[in-house]
């Protein structure tokens, strides 16, 4: 083995192992090959035009002397060999980008598995997530010109907030009935459901010309 073939077989990257920067190694050396290509087809064109296939003797078989035959004799055998490491070089940096562009397509569709799974995931996760919020009571009456007719609560309107009660904490109407005696004059958060909606309302109990603060009847939901 030559010393420019151990060269290239150290400078080989191992299959499956291949990074960028050893891309970027073999294109370093590829274009050391060719300026060294260069120098030596600087080195014929300096001497009279003499290229790679001109005769080195004259009309006569004699040995041309108007050239420098050494010379051009070095340069020849240096090009000959610099393009076969050339080739050499080329074909390891064509399979250097054959491997990463495989990995980087393997990552790729990697990527887009998980991508895809998590996308189900969280669909799922949605899907099975928390239900809405229950209602706990619901308004079987309202009279006109109420508190609760102006607030805009509807009959059969489910009730999942009133003020501080909440599904977790109601235990009977007299959460309400208390709630609502502590907040003569104050508005209330009242969320209901209706028709599948959410609706947030806002409610404000008032001594008004009927019964009572709020003009409805509101009955509890069994649970």
């Amino acid at each position: 083995m030559s010393e420019k073939e151990g060269e290239s077989s150290r400078g080989s990257p191992q299959a499956g192992a291949v990074t960028v920067s050893d891309v970027q190694e073999l294109i370093r050396r590829k274009e050391e090959i060719e300026a060294q290509i260069k120098a030596n087809y600087g080195v014929l064109e300096s001497l009279k035009g003499v290229g790679m296939d001109e005769p080195l003797v004259d009309c006569e078989g004699y040995p041309r002397s108007d050239v420098d035959l050494y010379q051009v004799r070095t340069a020849r055998h240096n090009i000959a060999c610099l393009q076969n490491d050339h080739k050499a070089v080329m074909k390891q940096v064509e399979e250097a980008l054959h491997q990463l562009h495989a990995r980087d397509k393997e990552k790729q569709a990697r990527d887009m598995a998980e991508a895809q799974e998590e996308a189900t995931s969280q669909s799922l996760g949605q899907s099975e997530g928390p239900s809405p919020p229950q209602a706990f009571a619901k308004v079987n009456s309202i009279s006109p010109g109420s508190p609760a007719s102006m607030a805009g609560l509807q009959v059969d309107d489910e009730i999942v907030e009133f003020g501080s009660v909440n599904t977790q904490n109601f235990q009977s109407l007299q959460n309400i009935g208390t709630v609502v005696q502590h907040s003569e004059g104050k508005p209330l958060n009242v969320t209901v459901i209706r028709r599948g909606e959410k609706h947030r309302l806002r409610l404000v109990p008032t001594r008004w010309a009927g019964k009572g603060l709020l003009g409805c009847n509101i009955i509890p939901l069994q649970s």
